[in-house]
């Protein structure tokens, strides 16, 4: 059986390609990051302008349900309790690629990560004196969702199971794992599949390259690979159970959500970024975590 180099990017004749497009979409987020966190810096948006604030990084997939519904809730339970009106400063991109704009300088008093991978590197780079995170309620993690496969209505390729993204025939959409947690976490997967039915860690990376043949578009994000593979892009979509729950409404009669076989649980942590809470700010930013983890918070 010949085997490929599993190479992050499939250069196949007949593909659009995608990868110099998303090179630039990258530089995009990183450079708007920055714009705003000069923007911030110059102006001191949320500090001292008689609302208090707090700023949050999250990887791309939690933008929605953060800025509908756990921002307005904790502020209206925040008004409630305190008569004080409160305002939230937030970016979602990549795991990686938010970790990449915390170490470089933006001041993010909380980031929730895809991968405590992403977490480390805080340490490595002097933004955490160590493990903090194992300190929050449930060591950190917020929440899990195991790893799925998307497919189109009718599930016309016949997928089960990892293995059966092999076939040559179909084209794969899942996001870099350069940048994003979830490419990360969707290698781990394809892999961890392999290995736990045949044991045997040769067979197991034959698959994840054979898989990785298949890869025809690597987005910066999870969410950036669902709106690409809704425009009908690929045949199957590798990304987080969570994601799909939260989208399934709109896009039920179009898409099927595949369970493996054999899969993995991803989780996704809250680091508390200590260096950038000001004194003033420590009880909104620890009423916020508090919430994070209350029933109402978790419920959503």
């Amino acid at each position: 059986m010949q085997t490929t180099n599993p190479s992050l990017v499939t250069n196949h004749s007949n593909h659009p390609n995608f990868s110099r497009i998303f090179q630039y979409t990258l530089v995009a987020f990183i450079l708007s990051g920055l714009v705003l966190y000069s923007i911030w810096t110059l102006t001191g948006v949320g500090r001292g302008s008689g609302t208090r604030s707090i700023i949050i990084y999250g990887f791309s997939i939690l933008d929605d349900v953060m800025r509908s519904e756990i921002f307005p809730a904790f502020k209206t339970q925040w008004q409630d309790r305190h008569d004080e009106s409160i305002e939230f400063i937030s970016s979602f991109a990549g795991s990686g690629t938010i970790t990449d704009q915390i170490i470089e300088g933006v001041p993010a008093e909380i980031a929730i990560l895809s991968t405590q991978s992403d977490a480390l590197r805080l340490v490595e780079n002097g933004l955490l004196p160590g493990p903090t995170w194992l300190t929050l309620p449930n060591q950190g993690i917020l929440n899990r969702t195991p790893f799925i496969m998307i497919v189109h209505k009718g599930n016309p390729f016949d997928i089960k199971d990892f293995d059966d993204l092999t076939n040559r025939a179909l084209g794969i959409v899942q996001p870099d794992p350069l940048g994003s947690g979830a490419g990360q976490w969707a290698i781990l997967a394809e892999f961890g599949s392999a290995f736990l039915k045949t044991g045997s860690m040769d067979q197991a990376s034959s698959q994840l390259a054979r898989i990785w043949y298949n890869v025809i578009l690597e987005p910066v994000s999870a969410r950036k690979a669902w709106e690409l593979y809704g425009n009908g892009i690929g045949d199957v979509l590798v990304t987080y159970e969570q994601q799909f729950l939260k989208t399934q409404l709109s896009s039920e009669s179009l898409y099927e959500m595949i369970y493996p076989e054999r899969s993995i649980f991803s989780e996704h942590l809250v680091v508390r970024i200590d260096r950038n809470i000001t004194s003033g700010e420590e009880d909104l930013v620890d009423g916020f975590l508090k919430f994070l983890w209350s029933a109402e918070g978790q419920e959503i």
